[in-house]
């Protein structure tokens, strides 16, 4: 994007800003902004047009077009969600992380164990399946090895709601939102790239300064310790999250408090992977083993591609070949658990409940989306205004533009004030909802200092997803995490703080010298 001729601001350009201040107050009450999102989009549209007919339709076209430009997003959740519901029936996703119980010899590395698997399954599931998983396995394991319940708190949360959630490298949610904002010329999968730099410079940083702050709390492998963990009562703020909560980290709290099992011991787990059908039980390892075997080939696939071996991955191709191998995976698991006519009905059955949670977990930010589109470059404004795109304006860019003499041209400056920003919009609770308008702001805002859109998308994407994702603000899905390790969240919160903003802090910073 290349600074244009000044245009002059009108009304419309008014209202869409005060319409951003109002969403950026209602997340920062803590409140969903599908409305505001929704009454501001209305009005922008009336300021602009001057037609009341266009304003009511700008309503629809809104999440319409939003739908349209993010639907490969929902589909890949919905796939990855299917895949995942096919191996519980077989027990797989047990065995994949069931190994990894025999290495925590002592409490500190229980700690980076259980953040390195949870990193793992956060990028392939979201942190969706990580927290029940790990708690219900390993959780229990690094407990009895000598890990106080914070510590394993905190490296399941710092790993999993933290680093894997804003890369979000492998489902691509986050970097597609955020580069679809910040206009046509960004690449979601550039967003991607700088957004996985940072989040392990952030997640690195954070870990081993959350070590740090447990460590004097380690102490000798001992079962009791295990026992006394389970003599305590589960955290019930994890029954509250709906009543405080947006979209995302209710529905991931629902998810995590449904599928929570009851295997603490070695014994226990035996025993359950015992109790499947010899036919399972079989299927169930040789699942457990390709699973992540065709995923680390995902992997291997985009990262040659990136260095320019083998099949070149453009636009959506990554996200793409991530949705076709879960569905085979998904498919092939169903066969092999049940016969034919009932293989077919449970494929069909999983997708759908994919799609449901795809729809449940993501649906409210088509809105809000959409009203950020409404402020972007033409191509994606002129349909919300049901204009041509040589009469649509590109809003929040002309308002920059108008002010960029009181900006300062510091790219450190701007870079915090992004992340900042990004920041802001996650006090919510909510990770993704503030994407579209971090996207936005990286876009209208990169030309006035020279920085890429990219990274600016990524450094505002670290800020909304470590902060409402689930690691600084106690009313996000951080609950059901404290839930599950049974520590009360906002010891948490204070634990966690301190080794977040200083990763923050000093990716923000490599992110300018890496990219300037």
């Amino acid at each position: 994007m290349t600074l244009q001729s000044h245009v002059p601001i009108v009304a419309a350009h008014w209202v869409y800003l005060f319409g951003v201040a109002i969403i950026v107050l209602t997340m920062i009450w803590r409140a969903n902004v599908v409305v505001p999102s929704v009454i501001a989009t209305c009005l922008v549209t009336l300021a602009w047009t001057h037609s009341p007919i266009a304003a009511l339709g700008s309503i629809f076209n809104a999440s319409f077009t939003a739908a349209k430009e993010l639907f490969n997003i929902f589909l890949v959740i919905a796939l990855m969600t299917a895949l995942l519901n096919a191996l519980k029936v077989l027990r797989s996703d047990i065995r994949m992380v069931e190994p990894f119980r025999a290495v925590m010899k002592d409490g500190h590395s229980a700690y980076f164990v259980l953040a390195a698997i949870t990193y793992i399954i956060s990028l392939f599931f979201w942190p969706t399946p990580a927290v029940p998983l790990v708690s219900a396995v390993l959780l229990p394991a690094a407990i009895a090895a000598g890990l106080p319940p914070l510590g394993g708190a905190l490296a399941i949360a710092i790993a999993g709601q933290g680093m894997a959630l804003s890369s979000d490298y492998v489902i691509g949610v986050a970097p597609g939102i955020s580069a679809k904002a910040a206009g046509a010329a960004v690449s979601a999968a550039t967003v991607a790239d700088r957004a996985l730099v940072l989040s392990l410079i952030t997640g690195l940083i954070a870990l081993v300064l959350g070590y740090f702050a447990i460590r004097k709390l380690i102490t000798k492998p001992d079962d009791r310790l295990l026992e006394r963990w389970q003599a305590q009562s589960i955290n019930g703020e994890l029954a509250r999250i709906e009543e405080e909560g947006t979209f995302d980290k209710a529905e991931i709290a629902r998810g995590t408090a449904g599928d929570q099992k009851a295997f603490a011991t070695q014994a226990q787990i035996d025993s359950a992977l015992a109790a499947l059908p010899s036919r399972r039980e079989r299927w169930s390892k040789v699942f457990a083993i390709a699973t992540p075997v065709a995923f680390l080939g995902v992997i291997v696939v985009m990262v040659l591609s990136k260095l320019g071996i083998g099949h070149d991955l453009k636009g959506g191709d990554a996200a793409a070949l991530v949705g076709g191998v879960a569905a085979v995976l998904m498919i092939c698991a169903s066969f092999v658990t049940d016969e034919l006519r009932k293989f077919l009905d449970a494929s069909a059955d999983h997708v759908t409940e994919g799609f449901i949670f795809a729809f449940k977990a993501m649906g409210s930010v088509l809105p809000i989306a959409g009203f950020f589109f409404l402020g972007a470059e033409p191509g994606l404004s002129a349909p919300i205004l049901g204009v041509p795109a040589a009469q649509a304006p590109n809003l929040l860019f002309e308002l920059v533009q108008a002010v960029q003499g009181w900006i300062p041209g510091n790219q450190v400056f701007v870079a915090f004030g992004v992340l900042i920003s990004g920041m802001i919009t996650g006090i919510d609770g909510s990770g993704f909802a503030g994407l579209p308008l971090t996207g936005s702001l990286s876009g209208a805002l990169a030309p006035t200092v020279g920085l890429d859109p990219a990274t600016l998308a990524a450094i505002g994407q670290m800020g909304a997803v470590w902060t409402g994702g689930g690691t600084l603000v106690a009313w996000s899905s951080l609950i059901a995490v404290a839930g599950f390790a049974r520590v009360p969240v906002f010891k948490i919160v204070q634990t966690v703080m301190i080794p977040v903003l200083t990763g923050l802090v000093v990716s923000t910073i490599c992110a300018v010298l890496i990219w300037h």
